[in-house]
């Protein structure tokens, strides 16, 4: 479980910014609901990030799908190559200065805090922390540079592998690749970190493969049904990939079609089924639809994020989806987080969203804690605050948010004061 994350110089942030999902004591509103106990803490089941265009919301949420890439495939890139660093450009204090990057999480039982600092060419720091229950912060191991010093008590698994880590590589994901039980730990929690975008359907290729599994396709089945898309059922089915592309009045038996496709491989590919009625309105049969090519994007979008929720609810796992609103309906994507808030989320998944539906935004879903907002200042530089730190004497737990929101009082609007001053003069 996900309690913090922070980032300091990537792309559009520019200062130090962290963005928590540990409740806060202040606010007691949907309690039960909405947060659970890890260890002696509480956090949050999910949050959601509102803020203009351009705000930073995106980078927020891809610095932490960025080190979650970076910790996992750091010991594959080959030697003397550039990292990608990339910092914050309007300013020359930081334009060659680190990034930073750090998370606290929930896992195993413990809790852990990893971080690391990089420029494009090597890892200037890097640091891993484990808490035990009733126990002090444990440092497992610390980097300066090359200087790497580990704990021989809480780190043995580290013992002579600070030679063969290069400048351009992680520490830690050199020992998670030896076997090692800490790294194993923290690269298996990062693993369960699934980060995407509400614009693409990254996740289409595991919600195949749930499909095809007599297992896992009656509950992704019932999750799309319940949507109200009208999809009874779904299933895989596999086509020629040159049979998609030829064209649909090349007659199915002549030679021509036959002889392109005879060698052709095979796709997977999801069919919707649709019921089919007669002049009274009785089910006859189905019909059975090609999902990329006759159902909306919207419905697309849903399928593939069914099979990543589905593995959230049953695994824990922590769901990152920037632009979760597009392409949806607002009262699908309320539902979304009812889901997330539910006893079905029995496994504690988390889930952390930008978004810019402000239907969203009411104390009977979210609490104070659970919404957060993004802007720029005069610099251009992303600022992230949250609702729980504006004065709770103007901000109740049953004010109605979006109201207030769309109204400017919390900041992170559009600045459309000389677009409308331009229109008085049209």
């Amino acid at each position: 479980m996900l309690i913090s994350f922070s980032v300091e110089n990537f792309r559009s942030i520019r200062d130090l910014q962290t963005f928590s999902l540990e409740e806060q004591r202040s606010d007691e509103h949907l309690r039960e609901s909405n947060t659970f106990e890890a260890g002696k803490r509480r956090l949050l089941k999910s949050a959601a990030i509102f803020g203009p265009n351009a705000s930073g919301k995106s980078n927020v949420l891809n610095a932490l799908g960025w080190m979650r890439l970076f910790i996992t495939t750091s010991h594959m890139f080959p030697p003397g190559g550039k990292i990608g660093h990339m910092p914050f450009r309007l300013s020359t204090v930081t334009e060659n200065a680190p990034t930073h990057f750090e998370v606290e999480f929930f896992h195993d039982g413990h809790e852990y805090r990893y971080g690391f600092e990089l420029v494009a060419e090597h890892i200037v720091s890097e640091w891993l922390f484990r808490k035990q229950p009733d126990a002090k912060p444990a440092c497992l191991f610390t980097r300066e540079g090359a200087q790497i010093e580990r704990s021989t008590e809480h780190f043995k698994e580290g013992k002579g592998l600070e030679e063969r880590t290069r400048p351009d590589v992680l520490f830690l994901s050199v020992c998670a690749q030896f076997n090692g039980a800490e790294s194993g730990k923290v690269m298996r929690w990062f693993l369960k970190l699934l980060v995407t975008s509400g614009l693409q359907d990254d996740f289409m290729p595991l919600t195949i493969q749930h499909l095809a599994d007599s297992k896992h396709q009656p509950a992704l089945a019932a999750f799309i049904r319940n949507a109200g898309l009208g999809i009874p059922n779904l299933k895989v089915a596999e086509e020629n990939q040159v049979e998609l592309t030829l064209p649909s009045n090349l007659p199915a038996g002549s030679s021509v079609r036959l002889s392109m496709t005879a060698s052709g491989q095979k796709q997977q590919r999801i069919k919707t089924l649709h019921d089919k009625r007669d002049d009274k309105g009785s089910v006859v049969g189905s019909v059975e639809f090609d999902l990329t090519k006759d159902e909306s994007h919207g419905t697309q979008k849903y399928v593939a994020l069914s099979a990543p929720i589905l593995a959230a609810f049953q695994q824990g796992y922590i769901l990152v989806i920037d632009e979760i609103d597009a392409r949806l309906h607002p009262l699908l994507t309320q539902t979304l987080f009812d889901r997330f808030h539910s006893a079905e989320n029995k496994a504690n998944a988390q889930l952390i969203c930008a978004a810019h539906d402000v239907t969203l935004l009411e104390p009977e879903r979210f609490r104070r804690d659970q919404i957060w907002f993004c802007e720029k200042d005069e610099n251009e530089a992303t600022e992230l605050y949250s609702l729980a730190e504006f004065d709770p004497q103007d901000v109740r737990p049953t004010t109605k948010f979006s109201r207030q929101y769309l109204k400017g009082l919390f900041g992170a609007v559009p600045r459309l004061a000389q677009f409308r001053e331009d229109l008085q003069h049209v």
